[in-house]
Order: structure tokens, then sequence, then C-alpha cells
């Protein structure tokens, strides 16, 4: 099999299909149109000889390859990535660009952007690869699509191969996006012992620290009346939020930030006179300092009431998930094992703090242990998203490699 080919072209089809996220909607999933891939990726495991692959009712697709002849011992490894993206630059559908034999220099997009070696200093590694971009007006989708193009380009390869394996359990989740992705995951009945998420960013990077996360919405009652005849009576909820903005730390944004730093990110304004609303993100690695950052939010809520009275400005926090170190160090093989994986394909194992969280951080916190790899995706989330077939396939190799790591393991010893 044509391991490049094949992954990239799962990328490009994947990504034509809508899936973007609503963090406004309370559904499960968020957004009905992520059930059109959640379908094409059960039809195709189907087609693969996975019987057993079906999607749920909440737009979670299982399946498991059993296991071969004498490795029904093995622990049972899963691979886990999701299907929405982001809603930012999801207006127009997604068009993939392929540049064949890249130069590793500035690359203009149709759209008008440029993907420039200023901001992207890693593009001249990846000069002779064979890049895909979008046309530059949406995301690509590779957060996460590369990832389910790879577990599904790895289920492929196994069921076509002779290679002996334990059970492999393959999962893809809906509205990861929005903190959401492991909410309705039925962990008892994916069967794993282990898994990794796929879904992080260069190839061969592994991932076991994340953000502490959770999504904080200050809501401002404004009272609205003829500016002339306003003196001490209107309140405008307009500039109220504006307070509530200044009290955050100016130094203590992504855009002033890195590795284990945490943040408050404003990513929405919606507002009036009579009502506004400020949406951050608070993500921090360190347990107490990320309590500390939820605390400094309750503090401004309060000092808001005391100010405007106390029906003017409201704090929802909604907390999204946790560091998983604590979970994944007493099974640190599962780093190990991830190293020798990057290693014996000829990449080089990247460890990092993840600035961001997985579906896996969640799922390590339910019992299942679950580090993050990376996909070979960059610059995700905005329409300057690029990834390599060749990073891609280098993907599919460390899983396999992985796969056999586990499958060697008749005795027990990593349970």
């Amino acid at each position: 099999m044509d391991l490049k080919s094949k992954v990239a072209e799962r990328l490009i089809r994947y990504a034509k299909i809508m899936t973007p996220s609503n963090m406004e909607s309370r559904t499960v999933p968020s957004s009905q149109c992520q059930f059109a891939l959640a379908r094409v990726l059960v039809r195709e495991l189907r087609e693969m000889g996975v019987d057993n692959a079906f999607a749920d009712d909440k737009c979670y697709v299982y399946a498991f390859i059993p296991p071969t002849e004498g490795k029904e011992k093995c622990p049972a490894i899963g691979f886990i990535a999701h299907m929405d993206t982001v809603s930012d630059y999801t207006r127009k559908q997604v068009t993939p660009m392929v540049w064949e034999n890249y130069d590793g220099g500035d690359l203009a997009l149709p759209g008008g952007r440029v993907i420039t070696a200023k901001d992207f200093p890693h593009i001249s590694s990846l000069a002779g690869r064979t890049l895909i971009t979008t046309d530059g007006n949406t995301v690509l989708g590779a957060d996460d699509k590369a990832g389910v193009a790879e577990i599904m380009t790895l289920a492929e390869y196994i069921l076509q191969s002779d290679i002996p394996h334990g059970k492999i359990c393959i999962g893809f989740t809906p509205d990861e996006e929005i903190g959401r992705g492991s909410d309705y995951f039925d962990v008892e009945g994916f069967g794993a012992d282990f898994a990794f998420t796929v879904d992080g960013g260069e190839e061969g990077s592994i991932e076991y620290e994340n953000f502490n996360g959770a999504d904080a919405e200050f809501t401002v009652h404004g009272k609205g009346i003829h500016p002339g005849d306003a003196k001490g009576i209107m309140i405008n909820a307009s500039l109220v939020a504006i307070r509530i903005n200044e009290m955050i730390p100016e130094d203590e944004i992504p855009a002033k930030t890195s590795g284990y730093e945490g943040f408050f990110h404003l990513y929405e304004i919606i507002s009036h006179v009579e009502e506004a609303k400020l949406r951050y993100i608070v993500r921090d690695h360190d347990l107490e300092k990320y309590r500390q950052r939820l605390d400094l939010l309750r503090d401004i809520e309060k000092t808001m009431k005391e100010t405007y009275g106390d029906n003017v400005v409201e704090l929802v926090i909604r907390e999204s998930y946790r560091n998983m170190k604590e979970k994944i160090m007493p099974h640190f093989h599962l780093i190990e094992n991830a190293e020798k994986a990057v290693s014996d394909v000829g990449c080089r194992p990247v460890i990092l703090p993840i600035r961001g969280g997985t579906d896996g951080a969640s799922l390590s916190y339910r019992g299942l242990p679950c580090p993050n790899l990376g996909t070979g995706g960059y610059a995700c989330h905005g329409p300057y998203e690029h990834i390599t077939a060749e990073g891609m396939e280098t993907v599919v190799r460390i899983l396999l490699e992985i796969v056999k790591t586990y499958s060697a393991d008749s005795e027990g010893v990593y349970s």
C-alpha cells in the first residue's frame, strides 16, 4: 500500500466535509453536520472488513479490530481522533490545495494570504515535500482530520497485512474543539487498556502534559435610555465589559506567553448598550495557578457587582479538562514506547507540554490513560493551516510501531 498517497487522499476528502462544532449549541453533537463524516467513516471501516463499526446517536464512532491468533492476552491499544473543526474560518467550503515538491519558501495562497518563513520558520524544513494547504479562505481541518485519516490508514494497512497484533480499538469523537469531546465517550465499551489521541503538531511529537482548562463567560446587563436623558440612569454594558477586560493582567494573554505559562484568552465579544458578553478560555499547567486564575475572575465579578449592582454582571465558569500528567506517570511505558516508535521510523521524538487540551486529558481521568501524538500538522485553527503527506505517512508508521510493541506483550508486562 502507498501509505503517503492513501493518507493524503483521505485527509483531502475528509477536509471537504464541513464539520465545525458550535459553542452556542446545547445539543450533542453541537452540530448535525458532524454526522456526515461519522457516516463516511463507518462505511469505510465496514468496507475494510470491520463489521462492528458504528456511530451512536451522539455522533461517536467506535470500532475494533480483533486480535490475531495467539495475541488475545496482549494489551488492547486504542487510537482516538476528533471529527469536528473549529468554527472560525468555516463560512466557505474548504478547498484543499496540494503543492508537490514544495520549495520551502514563502507560499502565496490563492485567497491572498501568504504562508511566510517569518511567521512560520519551520517551513524551510518542509522543502521537497508534498504540502497540503487550503486556498487561504478557510481552515484546512487537519486538526484533527489528519489524525482521523492516519488512524483509518493504519487500520486499512493492518487489515491487509499479516502483522500479528492485539486488539486495536478505534474511536472518533465530536465536539472536541469546544471542550466536550469526551463527555459521552463510552470508555468501557471502547475496550482499550491504553490509548493515544492522534491530535498534535509535528510528526514525532509526544505530549502528556496539558493545560488545566476552563471556559468563562461574563454577561453584562445594561440599562438603555436616550443618551440625552441618560445621566444617573444609563448603564452602558459595553463600557462595563471594557472595565472587566481591563482587570485581566495584560501580559497573561496567548500573544505574550509560551511553554508552561498560562493565560486568559478573550476569544469573543458581543456588545451593545443593553447587553454585552465576554467569552474567555482560561489555561494553566499548574493546578494551583489555574485555580488562582478562576478566583481572579470571581473577584472581578464581585467587584463589578459592588460597583454596579448585584444584577448587572454574571459570571459562568465551565471547567473543561485537567492536566493528564498525574494519570500518565503510573503508565510511563506509553511515553517510552512512543519515543521508541518515533525513533524506529527515523524521526526525532519531541516531548513538549500541550498549550491546549485533548480528549485524552479527560479520558485519562476517566480511567483510560491516553497521551497525545502529533499528526504532522502546523498552524491549526486558521487559514494558514498546513501539513505534508510525508509527515502523515510517518505518523501512520509510528502508530504501526506502537501496535507492534504492545502486540509483543503476551505476558502482561504493561498491565
